[in-house]
């Protein structure tokens, strides 16, 4: 499979200039190009290899990790240490326990104020008295 960026992006359902900027932060590779009169023309051409690590990157994105995370991810593949993959993979369900308990304590707070907008229609809604500055 050779899949030009245009095709690649769309395989890994980005933008062409969210490759670029993969490849900017080092987490993908450039392909030279190919073809072309040798004065800047021709073709990059990606493989399937560049199409699973921009997937690994997205699916590493979707569940919270940082592209430095993502980075260590992705050279500790290649060594296999699963003690550090299983590390990072803890710090993030941490910090993932941190953000539901934020979350939880802000939905409560906000289902308080809707039952309290709900029992009185007199003075100002708590709703929008809670976010005044």
């Amino acid at each position: 499979m050779q899949l030009t960026i245009g095709k690649l992006a769309a395989a890994g359902d980005v933008g062409v200039e969210t490759v670029r900027y993969y490849q900017r932060r080092g987490l993908m590779g450039t392909p030279v190009r190919r073809g072309g009169d040798g004065w800047g023309g021709g073709v990059r051409r990606y493989d399937e290899n560049d199409l699973w690590r921009l997937k690994f990157i997205r699916s590493a994105q979707a569940s919270g990790f940082t592209l430095e995370e993502i980075a260590e991810l992705l050279a500790l593949e290649e060594c296999d240490d699963r003690v550090r993959v299983r590390g990072l993979a803890w710090q993030r369900i941490d910090a993932l326990d941190a953000k539901i308990a934020q979350m939880t304590q802000t939905r409560a707070a906000l289902a308080r104020l809707a039952d309290q907008c709900a029992a009185s229609d007199k003075g100002p809604c708590p709703i929008l008295a809670a976010f005044e500055p």
